[in-house]
């Protein structure tokens, strides 16, 4: 009984309300009531049912919906054509261009052997680079001198034999160290410094003179 008491104060009867309303302007004429229709309450259901499992947004991978691997159409690869057009091109070669276009490619060529007296040059240009500095005595330098004089003559003495070498060049190298040979004496016997350093400057020239000969052969 206690629980009908606030649905019937929420929910008044509206044929009820009406007679109150006429009944008051009866006694009342002179004041004005205005009339308020009734309230409309709507029910609103919100029904929860569980998603519809016969059709899923998502397809399973097991589905009917997708092509199995056998089934599925795949087309071969084809070559590309370009492949074949440069195997075509191959067998063509494209000519050099005039001298003038090739910066970096030389017009003559360079004899990349080495001549047949490198091996007595090389002495002579290492005798006259230590000839240029500092020694430790004048003795020692004739020495030195005497040993690539000797070695030199050996070389051009089996040239000679082998038959790779003319003998008036061979002769010629001979008097060329032996002109060095006497220089060197000259800077053993050396007292004062300038006529050290002439005798130096002359043996230094005739090593100079003689690496051509050798290369000459």
């Amino acid at each position: 009984m206690a629980s009908l008491f606030p649905q019937f104060l929420s929910h008044p009867n509206p044929h009820l309300r009406n007679n109150l309303l006429s009944s008051q302007t009866t006694k009342n004429p002179s004041q004005h009531y205005i009339r308020i229709p009734p309230r409309k309450h709507y029910l609103f259901i919100t029904k929860c049912t569980a998603p519809n499992s016969t059709q899923p947004d998502f397809p399973s991978p097991n589905s009917e919906t997708t092509t199995s691997a056998e089934k599925f159409p795949i087309e071969k690869r084809r070559k590309s054509e370009i492949t074949r057009d440069r195997k075509s091109s191959t067998g063509l070669e494209k000519p050099e261009p005039p001298n003038f276009e090739i910066g970096w490619k030389r017009t003559k060529e360079i004899p990349l052997e080495k001549p047949v007296g490198y091996v007595i040059a090389d002495f002579l240009e290492k005798l006259e680079g230590l000839m240029g500095r500092e020694f430790g005595s004048r003795e020692l330098l004739v020495k030195a001198a005497e040993i690539v004089a000797e070695r030199a003559r050996e070389e051009a003495e089996v040239l000679r034999d082998d038959g790779k070498v003319e003998d008036r060049m061979v002769t010629e190298l001979f008097r060329v160290l032996k002109l060095m040979e006497m220089d060197m004496v000259m800077v053993k016997a050396a007292v004062k410094d300038e006529t050290l350093s002439e005798r130096l400057e002359q043996a230094k020239a005739r090593c100079r003179q003689a690496i051509p000969v050798a290369l000459s052969f």
